[in-house]
């Protein structure tokens, strides 16, 4: 008997020792659990990123790409509210079949050297009859030329940017350009225009994402780039995009470049590119992609940078972004080293050098 309730109380004994054994053990799986980063995985992130077709007829339909082809699904429903910040995500380069570039005579486009060689391309562009094919196709079809669109990031931001053309008493145009009050009186409530395509942080890819068109006022899975040409029905798009990340490659930039391009062609609307005085990159490989892309198109490029080269830091602020400001009196040396200043008189010449050309 006594052997019986030793026996008993052992084995109980042993059965509560592996019980309290296995709630330690699953204690401890629980907490590894918790506190190891790498065992946590976030949920996945995506961006609609939508195909832009050159066609015509179908280039408002924006699909969804597969990255493994060019097979287009459908469309995303895009939720109505506040746009994220546009740097949080980066949407996959897409594989895109685009439309063939316009093969320009030789010198038709007005640049006496070939894209590589950029930096010797004027300031103001020569305009191209590719050019002026484009401008006056969408006249014919209810363009209106006395509205031009702009598309960009904070260095098109209308407070900064062309805007103090609408407000005679914030800039001087001085005797050496009186003579571009016509063109400033040609395109009222252009300058000043909040675009639905400009943004403190957009980028090449932000404009072609309806993720970041303003609700408000663009219809579901609308891009803020199709957003801004279909409420401005401008004849004229000046797309200036200096912001790009190191963490992306150079190519990923041209790719949506080229799409931007491609669908505001589509819509009959002229597009003018631009270069960026800041060269972050290293390389100056984005300004390269950018001039190439004006070539392979045939339409006109402002070359900013080159306005920029001769002023003091290259018109650039410690950061070597962000622009120097001061006074838009373009009959002061000292707001002419400044690169604000240039950066509007060059956006105001070109705009006049396109829109003379054209009419």
């Amino acid at each position: 008997m006594k052997k019986s309730n030793i026996l008993l109380t052992t084995c109980l004994i042993v059965f509560l020792y592996l019980l309290l054994e296995g709630c330690t053990l699953q204690e401890s799986k629980t907490n590894t659990i918790k506190t190891n980063p790498t065992t946590t995985r976030k949920p996945s992130q995506s961006l609609f990123m939508p195909y832009i077709n050159s066609n015509a007829s179908t280039a408002d339909t924006q699909t969804t790409p597969d990255p493994n082809s060019i097979a287009l699904n459908p469309t995303a429903t895009v939720t109505a509210g506040e746009p994220p910040t546009p740097t949080l995500f980066w949407p996959t380069p897409v594989n895109n079949i685009f439309a063939t570039p316009y093969v320009r005579p030789s010198g038709a486009h007005g640049q006496d050297q070939p894209p590589e060689k950029w930096q010797e391309w004027p300031v103001i562009p020569v305009i191209s009859d590719r050019a002026l094919d484009i401008y006056r196709a969408g006249i014919a079809q209810g363009n209106d030329p006395m509205h031009f669109s702009k598309v960009g990031d904070c260095q098109n931001i209308h407070q900064y940017f062309l805007g103090l053309f609408d407000s005679p008493d914030t800039f001087r145009l001085g005797d050496k350009y009186e003579y571009l009050q016509e063109t400033i009186n040609y395109f009222p409530g252009s300058w000043v225009r909040a675009s639905e395509a400009v943004r403190t942080g957009f980028n090449v890819a932000s404009v072609l994402a309806p993720l970041y068109a303003n609700p408000k006022d663009c219809q579901p899975v609308e891009t803020p780039l199709a957003c801004e040409i279909r409420i401005w029905n401008p004849s004229i798009v000046i797309i200036s995009m200096e912001t790009w990340t190191a963490e992306r490659p150079a190519q990923a930039y041209g790719n949506y470049l080229r799409q931007i391009v491609e669908y505001t062609i589509s819509k009959n609307v002229l597009p003018i590119l631009a270069t960026k005085a800041d060269n972050l990159e290293g390389d100056h490989a984005i300004n390269q992609i950018i001039a190439s892309v004006a070539a392979d198109y045939d339409i006109p490029l402002w070359n900013f940078w080159a306005a920029t080269q001769p002023l003091t830091d290259q018109g650039l602020s410690e950061d070597r972004f962000h622009l120097t400001n001061g006074p838009n009196y373009f009959d002061s040396a000292e707001s002419m080293d400044l690169g604000w200043p240039v950066r509007n008189l060059t956006g105001l010449l070109t705009i006049d050098t396109v829109w003379k050309a054209v009419r």
